[in-house]
């Protein structure tokens, strides 16, 4: 009781701080990721052909903006697509998140070895610093999200890879210079839609899903200790897991599966397809991105919100129910079909 009493009081108190005029501001804004972050790079890089646009948003694995566009309007930034540089500045930041990638080096779901795996992308970004002597910006905000392919599409038992992976791209990034860094965990794969087709086993996505968080919590709260860090955990396992008190109506299916009911307006979903989250949710995270932000920034009333303030990633039960329903695909899974374009 007393975990759930937690995650409940932090969707909660994601809502209690503005959303608008935040005490702290950033100069630019860096996103290392998957799909859930990434605003068209695997869209550029496979010829505008994936995701499939319309009925994807813009080259985005949803049905519009995903949290980090949200974030970027709150805090004036849009940083650039990694595949439009360098014809484009980034004077406001760098998105080098790519959909499909896993959490090492490689892509799990398009097979091109050019497209980078979260790790690749931090060390990228980190070797290009120290090659030109330079450090990270203080003064940036960096977010870092991804894991959850590995599971999906390499391995689904094996936490240790992603664990290490994650946790040396978050420490490559405090290597460099890195001040300000959110960190995101995994919802729970065991509940999305996608768990219960291609042989997947939702109770070991969501067992592997509970060890990725916990292994992750452990390094990012070593890393909380050193005062000259900002280190900010978002507890998007919570955060989903609280989804149907936050007024959606459907969080086992997929828009997409019901086409009789699904528009793209439609707010009410949890999931737009089987494995990526609606604009809406997505919102729902930025919402908690920005009020932990905030959270950071201020004096905080009482003990009870500095906890909350901490977005410790809490609440990691095992998923014990398996969902009886017949699963509908829409995603095209012939990824070996798409021609990448470099």
């Amino acid at each position: 009781m007393k975990k759930q009493a937690v995650a409940a009081g932090f969707v909660l108190f994601s809502f209690m701080l503005p959303t608008k005029a935040l005490a702290v501001s950033f100069d630019r804004l860096y996103v290392f990721g998957d799909s859930l972050s990434d605003t068209g790079n695997i869209y550029n890089a496979t010829g505008k052909t994936f995701p499939l646009s319309p009925p994807y948003f813009e080259g985005r694995f949803s049905n519009g903006p995903l949290w980090v566009d949200y974030l970027g309007d709150q805090l004036g930034l849009k940083p650039t697509l990694y595949t439009t540089l360098p014809s484009t500045p980034a004077t406001q930041g760098i998105n080098f998140a790519f959909g499909g990638a896993s959490s090492g080096s490689g892509n799990a779901v398009v097979p091109n070895p050019s497209l980078p795996g979260v790790l690749q992308q931090v060390l990228g970004f980190a070797g290009n610093l120290q090659a030109n002597n330079q450090t990270a910006d203080p003064n940036a905000l960096y977010t870092l999200w991804g894991g959850g392919n590995d599971f999906l599409f390499l391995n689904p038992e094996d936490s240790t890879t992603p664990i290490s992976n994650i946790s040396l791209a978050l420490n490559t990034l405090v290597g460099v210079g890195a001040k300000n860094i959110l960190v995101f965990n995994l919802s729970d794969l065991g509940k999305i839609p996608a768990a219960t087709i291609d042989d997947r086993n939702p109770t070991t996505l969501s067992k592997s899903t509970s060890e990725f968080n916990l292994g992750l919590a452990q390094n990012v709260n070593a890393l909380s200790q050193n005062p000259n860090l900002n280190i900010i955990a978002i507890d998007t396992f919570s955060l989903f897991n609280q989804a149907s008190a936050l007024d959606f109506t459907n969080v086992t299916e997929s828009c997409l599966s019901r086409l009789d009911i699904c528009n793209p307006a439609n707010n009410k979903f949890l999931f737009w397809d089987d494995f990526h989250p609606t604009t809406a949710a997505h919102k729902l995270v930025a919402d908690a991105a920005l009020a932990a932000i905030e959270a950071k920034s201020v004096p905080e009333p009482s003990i009870n919100l500095g906890i909350l303030a901490l977005s410790a990633f809490g609440a990691v039960g095992v998923l014990k129910r398996q969902q009886k329903r017949s699963a509908v695909r829409v995603i095209d899974a012939q990824f070996s079909h798409i021609t990448v374009k470099n």
